[in-house]
């Protein structure tokens, strides 16, 4: 697949792209921002990891109060980069507010800025709480991951986080084994992952479907949650760390 397929599949050329969820939101988003083109940023709206070595990206991590103008000096010179706060805590970072992010998408003449818009302390599936997740206004297309691993695992906190969120919006219980129908019903749900998203595009992304096992249970929970809601048109099958990373793009029939 090519970088200009990649970008199409999630609706990425173009505007604010956000990641929610759980199972690989940086790595979705920094396979996105290498493979743009043009001019392109990521940031995120919550904590994050320090930016790594490799990154196609220029970093810059500035004060609150200087951010925006930091960001809109640094892309007169860069095409690509990657801005956040600092934090105290080590490696670390702190995201700026929605509306900064709106502010230096428009003043530094971005293509594309990518966004982490949720945390999930590294587990592979989450359901939000009230305050989350923390989406920018106005965002073009967001995408709500889940890893493709969770199903036939127990619902515990080792996998998941808010394991209780996660039961009462899929109608499973904590310890019980999650299933394509309890993937899909995350998807589907508005206090699931389609909380907050607006009027924004929606891609829900099943990632990490790199065994012939959770690549059917992924294509089963994408039929599902297809069936579901009318608010996506395909569901994306994926293994971003991978070569080639995406497995298939499920479709709504007679899409």
């Amino acid at each position: 697949m090519s970088d200009a397929e990649l970008l199409d599949v999630f609706y990425a050329r173009h505007g604010i792209v956000c990641a929610v969820g759980a199972g690989g939101k940086k790595t979705t988003l920094y396979r996105l921002l290498a493979a743009h083109p043009g001019r392109a940023a990521f940031t995120s709206t919550v904590f994050t990891y320090t930016f790594p070595d490799d990154l196609a990206a220029h970093a810059l991590v500035a004060s609150p109060r200087s951010i925006v103008d930091d960001v809109v000096a640094a892309a007169r010179t860069q095409s690509k980069l990657a801005f956040a706060c600092p934090s105290e805590k080590a490696g670390r970072q702190v995201g700026l507010t929605p509306a900064q992010v709106a502010e230096c998408h428009q003043r530094a003449g971005f293509d594309l800025t990518l966004v982490k818009a949720d945390g999930a302390r590294m587990r592979l599936i989450k359901a939000p709480d009230a305050h989350e997740p923390n989406p920018v206004p106005g965002a073009t297309t967001v995408l709500a991951l889940v890893s493709a691993r969770v199903i036939g695992l127990p619902l515990t906190a080792r996998c998941a986080h808010r394991p209780e969120r996660v039961a009462a919006v899929t109608g499973t219980a904590e310890g019980e084994a999650l299933t394509p129908l309890h993937v899909a019903r995350l998807i589907a749900s508005a206090d699931g992952l389609l909380r907050g998203v607006g009027e924004a595009r929606v891609v829900p992304v099943l990632n990490m479907a790199e065994s012939p096992q959770e690549r059917a249970g992924a294509w089963q929970a994408a039929r599902i949650a297809l069936e579901l809601s009318d608010r996506y048109d395909r569901v994306v099958i994926a293994a971003m760390r991978a070569e080639q990373p995406i497995v298939e793009v499920v479709e709504r029939a007679g899409g």
